[in-house]
């Protein structure tokens, strides 16, 4: 393949590498061949956040590398945050414009800030709360919302609207913040080091993504003291703790909006004089009113609003204050793209205050360095608002690979981020291939897509016939390999590990299989929850891709003298995987086999497997290493 003139990715044409703290010189350098005569090169760069000022730099001839000349400049970055595009343009000796590159991004972030980096390097478990475990069967009398409760753990969550034809989401299983803290010993057993919570605040709906009071613990759940000392324990193994920060919207049954005069005080929805008839955007008081993409029973704040933003994060005793003091380590940010950037900024300072450690996580599904929302591009991970956000990139591409994508497609997205993103937010991603938000991973994989041209009555009873399953869990123990051989924080949905099965929501949350583990899947998670506590390479590593080839991926992690090779094969035909000279290998994790040849060693990678390796050096030859 011919060198291209200018690559962004090669520190010869660009340094340093990807995005740049503000205030750091990026020298820019083309190099095409001398053959082809061009004698002079400019840079165009336009500063976005700067009303899109443009400036124009010659880059005067470098030198000679080989038979390649070198334009090269510096751009100066002092002073600015944001995204620039820059375009260069080649001429010819006689002086006409000869050819153009571009446009290409630099993300240029505030690094004023260093971010904790304890979320990245960890292992995530997302817990439904309603569905993980229960101690008892709840009494729901007198609770918000007119919920019931399933009398059997096993029942299926109910999907079929009422006879209104509204799905309420007001059947609950009665998991409980006791039954979390029977299981810590359980969640430390797999290597998890943070406890994620889809919202945990008194709410109407199982999901609790109504907020109906932001003060108090939902009593299903628990108390206050139930939550710190969950906390407190969780601590005491080394484990922390986010909550789901759902600010963008309340209950239409709440304390604030009071749809349904469940509380004693007046509400928006009651009286226009309620202390927080300000909140909320009517156009036409009182059923007329914004709320989030249309669904009447989330009715959209006012996040501009002073009052408001008091409550979530302006004093001592805001929300995010208060929780952060009760036992949390962080906030993942519900919806973030759809939050002001100042509002995300108030809560990042404001979890900052508290606890100089805390981290916010914001739920952003696209690449978060370009999101544009409501025609404004978003600030996420320029500095001083998330300190990562939710890979959903990732599991795009790492979804389509499994499922027989090329292998090339998914390091180029994932190389796209890596540059794009600043360091901390790219090791302080929140990476998963499944969520409460998507169809379960392992039904995703052994069936091979969401079967939405079947009814939801055929997707609530679908089980997986015995060979869909036993290819499900082959790619699943691959797809999980990647997940944590991968920079960020490798992140699994509660039951994944214990072979849960179900399409979209609600079948996605069902409740967690006790006693009904899948044994192979709960070994190959906990065997990986290990390796990634054990190994600072699979941490905080560099990495570097092997191959990119259909079926075959192989990228390595490096920390300090630590270097570990992962390698996947998601074909139905065994692949090799050629090493470096005087490379070899223990196997840590996987089926993968060293063999040595007078031409080189190789790795022998079965079908529908990944591997984890350790590269050793000095080791007499022909040795072979197995865990």
């Amino acid at each position: 393949m011919t060198e291209p003139i200018y690559n962004s990715r090669d520190l010869r044409c660009k340094s340093p590498y990807g995005a740049a703290a503000s205030g750091t010189p990026v020298k820019l350098t083309l190099r095409p061949l001398r053959q082809e005569g061009y004698s002079r090169a400019l840079l165009t760069a336009r500063f976005e956040a700067r009303k899109d000022e443009i400036l124009t730099i010659p880059m005067p001839w470098s030198g000679l590398d080989g038979d390649r000349d070198q334009f090269s400049c510096v751009l100066d970055t002092e002073g600015y945050v944001g995204l620039v595009w820059y375009t260069f343009t080649l001429e010819r000796l006689d002086g006409k414009k000869s050819r153009q590159l571009g446009p290409y991004q630099l993300t240029v972030y505030d690094g004023g800030e260093e971010v904790p980096a304890w979320f990245g390097e960890g292992m995530t478990y997302q817990i439904f709360p309603d569905r993980f475990r229960r101690t008892r069967i709840p009494d729901p009398a007198g609770m918000v919302g007119g919920r019931w409760v399933h009398a059997a753990w096993q029942e299926e969550p109910e999907y079929r609207p009422d006879q209104n034809g509204e799905i309420r989401n007001r059947d609950f299983f009665g998991g409980d913040l006791r039954g979390v803290m029977e299981k810590l010993d359980y969640l430390r057993s797999l290597g998890v080091t943070t406890l994620y919570f889809c919202p945990v605040f008194e709410a109407a709906e199982n999901h609790r993504y109504g907020t109906a009071d932001y003060s108090r613990i939902d009593p299903m759940l628990g108390c206050e003291e139930h939550f710190s000392t969950l906390c407190e324990k969780a601590h005491s193994l080394g484990m922390r703790v986010m909550l789901d920060g759902v600010f963008n919207h309340t209950g239409f049954v709440s304390r604030y909006f009071n749809g349904d005069g469940f509380y004693p005080e007046l509400g928006a929805h009651q009286s226009q004089d309620s202390p927080w008839s300000s909140w909320y955007n009517f156009q036409q008081w009182p059923d007329r009113y914004e709320s989030w993409w249309g669904i009447y029973s989330l009715p959209a704040v006012n996040e501009h609003d002073p009052s408001y933003r008091e409550f979530i994060f302006g004093g001592e005793n805001s929300v995010v204050r208060r929780w952060l003091r009760a036992g949390a380590d962080g906030w993942r940010l519900d919806v973030a793209d759809e939050l002001p950037d100042d509002f995300v900024q108030g809560v990042h300072a404001a979890a900052r205050a508290e606890k100089p450690d805390a981290v916010v996580i914001g739920e952003v599904w696209e690449d978060g360095s370009t999101k544009v929302a409501y025609g404004v591009r978003r600030r996420h991970i320029l500095g001083g608002h998330c300190d990562g956000l939710m890979n959903y990139p990732f599991r795009g591409a790492a979804l389509a690979y499994l499922r027989g994508g090329d292998a090339r497609d998914f390091m180029e997205a994932m190389e796209t981020l890596r540059e794009n993103y600043p360091r901390f937010a790219f090791y302080s991603a929140m990476n998963a291939l499944g969520t409460h938000d998507t169809p379960r991973i392992l039904t995703l994989l052994g069936v091979g897509n969401e079967c939405r041209d079947r009814s939801r009555e055929w997707r609530s009873s679908f089980r997986m016939d015995p060979d869909q399953r036993r290819r499900g869990k082959e790619l699943l123990k691959l797809g999980a390999a990647l997940l944590f051989a991968f920079p960020g924080s490798p992140t699994v949905y509660y039951g994944d590990e214990a072979g849960m099965e179900g399409f979209e929501d609600p079948f996605n949350r069902r409740t967690f299989p006790w006693g009904h583990e899948e044994p192979e899947l709960l070994d190959w998670f906990t065997r990986l929850g290990h390796l990634r506590q054990e190994s600072a390479a699979l941490r905080r590593g560099g990495i570097r891709y092997r191959v990119s080839d259909g079926p075959l991926l192989a990228f390595t992690r490096t920390c300090g003298e630590e270097t570990i090779l992962a390698a996947f094969n998601t074909g139905d035909q065994t692949a090799a995987l050629r090493l470096e000279d005087g490379e070899r290998v223990q196997l840590l994790l996987g089926a993968a086999r060293f063999q040595s040849a007078p031409q080189g060693h190789t790795l022998t990678l079965p079908p529908r497997t990944g591997s984890l390796m350790r590269l050793l050096a000095g080791q007499e030859e022909g040795t072979a290493y197995s865990d």
